[in-house]
């Protein structure tokens, strides 16, 4: 028997969902026909949906091309004319229709990308139904034609290909339709090895590999490679370094850094340098669009290229610079993207950009303003995304609500002022400690919110995570992870930006802590509290997934560092030596369990390369510690 229609969870909640009587038992020997469109379009769409329904209801239904047998249990329809009566979309191409009567399943789609939609879904109705699907009718379309996720594999973690193949999967299934490759120095660039020679980079048969994967997936695998600011990696090496703007300290909006950081942009042969990288990059990828970057060159203007930045304007300087990648990048037959932080800083700038270009507005906190910086792109006339965060980076456990506040507020002005797209970033700044799973309910969060708002806004995310990323069916993983996710609400100052206190205090020095105005030790031990209290709770979950022991291992450990960030700040506020003495022979002892096991745990899902700087960064801490 199905169960009853409230039992049906989905990710992402499609836009019409009506309930009918009845249920089509999926029983007998059917077929599943593929018609309206060459049955190769459909093969792989419809391969996934045979697997499914031998997992979840026991039957082994044959293709066909022919919608004539008699015993076809579920029909493709492939018909341009069938999006008028779905819902408004800017993506007509992706929108369905589903519907289960006491006879069968009817899938009508424009093309066979909807129909991959349709099938995500049905494929979701299977899975929790069983042999006796609920009679209904699903109606679909999503808000953006552009859904994707951007994974940083330069600070420090490069994927194993294993590790990007099952994540592809993931986010597959919720209809995410764009991956990006977040980039520095971790492609292997035949003639640069200087750079990369300890990265364990991606090649380029991994990028071909990776690539065709996704395209089977109807995922545009897009192009990424840091082209101005963020290239330290290159610039510290003696071949480079006369690239860089400068190698002394310059000032930024967070205080002062120091150099190298970005290219300077008026100098021909950085721009010699780009030609160069992406002749060898672009053509192992089959996507149309590359991001090129360009955020957060800060110090443009403070070194090399003073007199210029001077004589025309900072604004000036680095539009001159864009049009120039602009031009690289359209010679070489791809649409450019770009983080759009550097040119808001110049309204006055922004109808100058290119009109083919796509500017990328980013923000991580619930209150960045998506709402003002959406209009300007919006009133130039430029493309544009909205990039919001899983906000799992620098918090150790996660920042769950934060994260779904920064997503619906990107969403919500994003559709308001008409972006095209929403990329869901995940970065791993400053020795990227967090581990993958802790990403997962921003991931979920960022899919739903990218296919539609109105229908997901109030999504119950510890269901979906249970169902449809943890697989437990025990129903306690998700809301384990969320309440972990949200301890950080337990500590009430000073407000972190994309971090938590606990995370932030793993990267800075005890002398940095010590000027810290709180937090009350109260409030810190609250919140490691509901840590371990989560962290507990998720030893009673039922995971079938194949890592479900290495996840519960990664919460684990991601409790041990927020603990250990805890601790150096209840360390930095400890004034009794005695109490100081014992409190370093703890830290001292917590740090040796916590770096053996991220060594474990790194190397479960990464490549080795990278490693040595994340554990030099644990290790370091113990100076504190003598």
């Amino acid at each position: 028997m199905a169960k009853s229609a409230r039992a049906l969870s989905f990710l992402p909640v499609p836009k019409i969902v009506e309930y009918s009587k009845g249920a089509f038992a999926l029983a007998g020997d059917r077929f599943i026909a593929l018609t309206g469109a060459p049955a190769s379009q459909l093969m792989f769409t419809a391969h996934r949906l045979q697997a499914a329904l031998a997992a979840h209801a026991g039957v082994t239904w044959a293709l066909t091309a022919s919608g004539v047998a008699e015993e076809i249990g579920i029909a493709y329809t492939i018909d341009p004319r069938c999006a008028s009566d779905l819902p408004a979309t800017r993506a007509p191409d992706e929108a369905y229709e589903l519907l289960i009567t006491p006879d069968g399943v009817i899938i009508r789609s424009p093309s066979p990308r909807g129909a991959w939609n349709a099938t995500l879904t049905l494929i979701q109705i299977v899975e929790q139904a069983g042999p006796s699907l609920p009679c209904l009718r699903i109606a679909d379309a999503p808000d953006f034609p552009n859904r994707g996720v951007l994974l940083d594999v330069t600070r420090d973690k490069v994927p194993t290909l294993d590790t990007l193949f099952e994540l592809v999967d993931l986010l597959a299934s919720w209809k995410i339709n764009e991956i990006q490759l977040y980039t520095e120095h971790t492609f292997a660039y035949r003639r640069h090895r200087t750079v990369w020679d300890y990265a364990s980079p991606m090649t380029e048969q991994d990028i071909l590999e990776l690539d065709a994967y996704c395209r089977a997936r109807f995922i545009d695998l897009v192009p990424n490679q840091n082209s101005l600011g963020h290239m330290e990696r290159w610039l510290r090496h003696p071949a480079y370094q006369d690239l860089a703007e400068t190698h002394d300290p310059f000032t930024t909006e967070w205080g002062s850094m120091r150099g190298p950081f970005s290219l300077n942009p008026t100098d021909p042969r950085a721009l010699a340098l780009m030609r160069e990288l992406y002749d060898e990059l672009l053509p192992n990828f089959s996507s149309k669009r590359f991001n090129v970057n360009l955020d957060e060159s800060l110090d443009v203007g403070q070194g090399r290229s003073k007199a210029e930045v001077e004589a025309r304007g900072e604004g000036r300087v680095y539009l001159d610079y864009l049009h120039k990648i602009h031009a690289e990048v359209s010679a070489r037959g791809r649409i450019m993207q770009f983080w759009g932080d550097m040119i808001i800083r110049h309204p006055d700038l922004v109808a100058e950009l290119p009109r083919d270009a796509i500017a990328l507005e980013w923000g991580y906190e619930a209150d960045h303003d998506f709402a003002d910086h959406c209009q300007k792109f919006a009133a130039s006339g430029v493309p544009f995304y909205v990039c919001p965060g899983t906000s799992s980076w620098l918090t150790l456990v996660g920042k769950v609500d934060n994260a779904r506040g920064n997503i619906l507020n990107a969403a919500e002005n994003g559709l308001r002022h008409g972006a095209i797209g929403l990329l869901n970033t995940d970065w791993g700044d400053f020795g990227h400690h967090q581990y993958l799973p802790v990403s997962y309910p921003g991931f979920a969060y960022g899919a739903a919110m990218g296919w539609a708002v109105a229908a997901n806004r109030d999504l119950d995310l510890p269901r979906v995570l249970d169902q449809f990323v943890f697989h437990d069916a025990a129903g306690v993983m998700g809301k384990a992870v969320c309440e972990a996710g949200n301890a950080w609400k337990r500590i009430s100052a000073p407000r972190q930006y994309n971090c938590t206190l606990y995370g932030r205090a793993m990267i800075a020095s005890m002398e940095r802590i010590k000027t810290w105005v709180g937090p009350k030790p109260a409030e810190l031990r609250a919140a490691l509290k509901v840590i371990d209290s989560a962290v507990a709770k998720m030893q009673k979950a039922q995971m079938t997934r194949l890592d479900a022991d290495l996840i519960l291992r990664e919460f684990a450990n991601g409790a041990r560092m927020a603990q250990h960030g805890a601790g150096r700040i209840l360390l930095a506020q400890e004034k009794d030596a005695a109490k100081v003495g014992a409190l370093k022979r703890e830290l001292r002892a917590s740090l040796s369990v916590l770096a053996r096991e991220h060594d474990r745990l790194w190397h479960a899902r990464n490549r080795p390369g990278g490693y040595a700087d994340s554990a030099m960064r644990l290790a370091n801490l113990g100076n504190d510690y003598k």
